[in-house]
């Protein structure tokens, strides 16, 4: 997570890693104001322009950040098989005629500044109206923000051109793969969690019932397993067996039965000659 939620949800944040602490750390609507937060955009934005990370838009206003290394498998889980087919409105779609608007031009102009995309789709736009549109196609993985400044706003592109390698990698990627990898991923980052706060955290990708499934296959392939913390029962990554090595001690040579010594003749001494 990018900033702290007013829902807490188990997660480490960006910004408490830039600032090394959990200590009155800034919600996204006091980050503006907080010279931490603002340092940690400014990494965020470098790691975004270098593909070392990607963002996506499922917790409201605030980012959650996948590091580049994994987000093949958050893409198998979220992002479109087709990506390249333009989205369609529609009474029952899921995206607004502005929406199909804005990728259109994405498509044919990106990267593009939000403040482009505003005066190429018509002055009439409010950007209310087109935050929301962009955060339709941003929840689906069709469009990311690829960089920002402080005079044009956030500039953004659709995902399939962006990065090729990563959309068709996620693509090829079955949805219990991903979620298994997520899990394992997960736990490793926060140590340990209860079937609750996995599912809350899941819960925002995929059905919780899927969740469910992917974590007791875990358990009953014995990669996770339970730990008691307390009155708490967590899950955890199963710890690897350390191997023990006994130094028997190494049993001394027998000394060999020496062969009995024969001793040489006994000299008969010169007869004289008389």
């Amino acid at each position: 997570m990018m900033y702290p939620q007013r829902q807490p949800v188990l997660a480490p944040t960006f910004v408490g890693a830039w600032a090394g602490s959990d200590e009155r750390l800034p919600t996204w609507q006091h980050a503006f104001a907080d010279p931490r937060a603002q340092e940690a955009t400014t990494l965020m934005v470098r790691m975004l322009r270098e593909r070392d990370a990607y963002e996506a838009n499922l917790f409201n206003e605030n980012a959650l950040l996948v590091a580049g290394s994994i987000f093949p498998y958050f893409y198998a889980l979220v992002g479109e098989r087709n990506p390249k087919q333009p989205p369609k409105a529609g009474p029952r779609a899921e995206y607004s005629q502005l929406a199909c608007d804005a990728f259109e031009l994405i498509r044919r102009a990106g990267p593009i500044s939000k403040q482009k995309m505003r005066e190429d789709l018509g002055g009439s736009v409010s950007f209310v109206a087109l935050d929301h549109s962009l955060g339709e196609l941003w929840s689906r993985l069709r469009i990311t923000r690829v960089d920002y400044n402080a005079a044009e706003g956030s500039s953004w592109d659709v995902l399939y051109r962006w990065s090729p390698d990563a959309v068709r990698e996620g693509i090829e990627l079955s949805v219990g793969e991903s979620l298994s990898a997520l899990l394992s991923k997960y736990l490793d980052c926060v140590i340990a969690a209860d079937q609750q706060e996995i599912e809350s955290f899941f819960g925002n990708f995929v059905p919780r019932s899927r969740v469910k499934e992917a974590v007791n296959a875990l358990l009953n392939a014995r990669e996770l397993s339970f730990i008691r913390v307390g009155t708490r029962s967590l899950i955890q990554i199963t710890p690897a067996k350390s191997t023990v090595i006994v130094h028997a001690p190494i049993p001394r040579p027998k000394p060999r039965a020496r062969a009995p010594e024969r001793k040489p003749p006994a000299r008969r001494p010169p007869q004289r000659r008389t």
